[in-house]
């Protein structure tokens, strides 16, 4: 007669549980500019604290401003007007930058003819800017962002002259002559000194005043 084996009865071999491999592209760095856009307006909506920025196709947070940084850009502003009654300097009027417009950013001023950004809504066209400024926390990613990324983008984009305030490093940082990709052209000189911000802005900066405003 044969043996009927109860299958129940045999002893269960476990296998552990293995993750699906994950996949090399994340989710950020497939995200569209028009998916960021509306991710930012909802973020808003959340925290209208919360900024952010989509550049290198990596999304960023922009650090709050404090005092120093908003008298800064109030000294900015006004040196700026001196020179041309024209022109004004908008604090974090967003742009869309890097090659094809794919990227977002908001930089802490854009020095602007007065009705440049007349009619366009949250992320306007940098076609115009005359400079966009950068003044840095002291959050470590801004710094990267701004020292690094930002040039890069701005290049591609066309600005002809960024302007960066290194609070960190207590320097004024000038680029200028976008080639599409990069600023061919950086002047560095510490707080205190004179530097020349080159056309279409032309003018003298002093650096003096910064020296009062560093943390």
């Amino acid at each position: 007669m044969a043996t009927l084996t109860n299958r129940a009865t045999q002893p269960v071999e476990h296998v552990p549980w293995k993750a699906p491999p994950i996949q090399e592209e994340s989710a950020v760095s497939v995200l569209t500019q028009e998916g960021f856009e509306e991710l930012a307006r909802l973020g808003e909506r959340v925290d209208e604290s919360l900024r952010l920025e989509f550049i290198s196709g990596k999304i960023g947070e922009k650090a709050l401003p404090d005092g120093d940084h908003g008298r800064i850009i109030a000294w900015l502003t006004r040196l700026c007007i001196q020179a041309d009654t024209s022109w004004w300097l908008y604090p974090d009027q967003g742009l869309r930058v890097e090659k094809y417009r794919k990227g977002n950013a908001r930089p802490d001023g854009c020095l602007v003819p007065l009705d440049a950004f007349v009619g366009q809504g949250e992320w306007a066209s940098a076609d115009g800017v005359l400079m966009v400024v950068e003044v840095t926390s002291g959050d470590s990613d801004t710094g990267q962002r701004d020292r690094v990324e930002k040039p890069r983008a701005y290049a591609e984009t066309g600005i002809p002259v960024y302007l960066l305030i290194d609070r960190t490093l207590s320097e004024v940082k000038v680029h200028s002559q976008p080639d599409g990709e990069r600023y061919e052209m950086v002047a560095t000189v510490p707080f205190g000194k004179t530097v020349t911000l080159p056309e279409p802005v032309g003018m003298e900066l002093d650096t003096e005043p910064l020296k009062n405003w560093v943390h």
